[in-house]
């Protein structure tokens, strides 16, 4: 996993796994293992999918590189405090899960929680799993 700053200016760590590397076979086999994990997480909430690929290939001026064959972000929370309004800024947290021919390419916007972080690394590390 690497940070990277994605357009000068967003947090993002990323980690692209090698199909060959994983026992998941699509996106939704991925969604379906983050959405496990949030459930599974005493303090995060899953709150829905989006299909960003399906969303952009429909408009009349979407682009998509022609290297993605999928994307998908999937969407939760992790927030036990609400000390001021503008944190509302920084959550919900999204995963992105895109995949290319031979490798997927997971990615998040660094948190304001170090445990958010450390937790959605872990998951994003464990799509790896063979």
């Amino acid at each position: 996993m690497k940070q990277i700053t994605v357009m000068e200016k967003y947090p993002v760590f990323t980690i692209e796994i090698a199909k060959n590397e994983t026992t998941y076979k699509n996106v939704d086999e991925i969604m379906a293992y983050l959405k496990s994990q949030i459930d599974a997480h005493p303090v995060a909430v899953y709150i829905g999918e989006f299909d960003h690929y399906g969303h952009t290939k429909g408009l009349k001026e979407g682009e998509i590189s022609e290297t993605i064959k999928d994307a998908k972000n999937i969407i939760c929370c992790f927030g036990k405090k609400l000390p001021k309004a503008e944190v509302l800024a920084v959550r919900p947290r999204s995963f992105g899960v895109a995949e290319m021919a031979d490798s997927f390419v997971v990615s998040f916007l660094e948190a304001p929680n170090p445990d958010a972080n450390a937790a959605m690394e872990k998951w994003a590390k464990g799509i790896a799993n063979s």
